[in-house]
């Protein structure tokens, strides 16, 4: 979609360029790039999303718990100190650690996130199914990657309204997938849900 944009805009921007002001060119077009690289920027650091449509295939809900195993649960754990410190704060119940299944499958969306090298919420569903079929009656989901600290991850999603909203949601667990890539980047899966 980006691209379309891009591309409507260098090809009707020329036209304007030619029958008014030529000064005013260079300035739009510095004004476009500098917000699209916000809006890429933007949705690159973090994102956020809540439950949607549902898989009903249950073959395709397994997961090896094995893969909780993988997270850095050192990192895991200040991010959940730090979220139900901000919960408490709105005065909400704190969240449970999951080290099961919550925790293999958000391990299972970063490892698909690191072979992207992107973030995104690619077959949510998926996971918001497998929770379901566990028991949870609603399922959300942050992501991230790029945050070095517990700190600085947590402070961003309490500055975006869309991931602070998730954070704040009436959910009782929380699951983790954070892993480095090869290069040492951290790339996070939050998974949240209520039984």
């Amino acid at each position: 979609m980006i691209i379309a944009k891009v591309y409507f805009c260098t090809t009707f921007f020329p036209t304007f360029e030619s029958t008014s002001a030529p000064n005013l060119m260079p300035r739009i077009m510095r004004l476009f790039r500098t917000t699209l690289l916000a809006i890429v920027l933007l949705f690159t650091v973090a994102s956020c999303t809540k439950d949607e449509e549902t898989v009903t295939d249950q073959a395709n809900l397994s997961i090896d718990l094995n893969l909780a195993n993988e997270t850095d649960w050192e990192m895991a754990n200040e991010i959940l100190a730090l979220v139900n410190e901000h919960r408490v704060s709105q005065g909400l119940s704190v969240l449970k650690r999951d080290q099961q299944y919550a925790s293999a499958y958000a391990v299972d969306h970063t490892q698909y996130m690191i072979d992207m090298n992107q973030i995104n919420h690619n077959n949510f569903s998926k996971r918001s199914s497998a929770m379901k079929s566990r028991g949870a009656a609603s399922v959300g989901e942050n992501v991230a990657s790029g945050y070095d600290t517990a700190e600085n991850l947590v402070q961003a999603w309490i500055n975006s309204p869309t991931h602070k909203s998730v954070m704040e949601g009436n959910y009782t667990h929380s699951g983790f997938g954070v892993v480095q890539n090869s290069k040492g980047k951290y790339f996070f899966t939050q998974l949240f849900y209520r039984n």
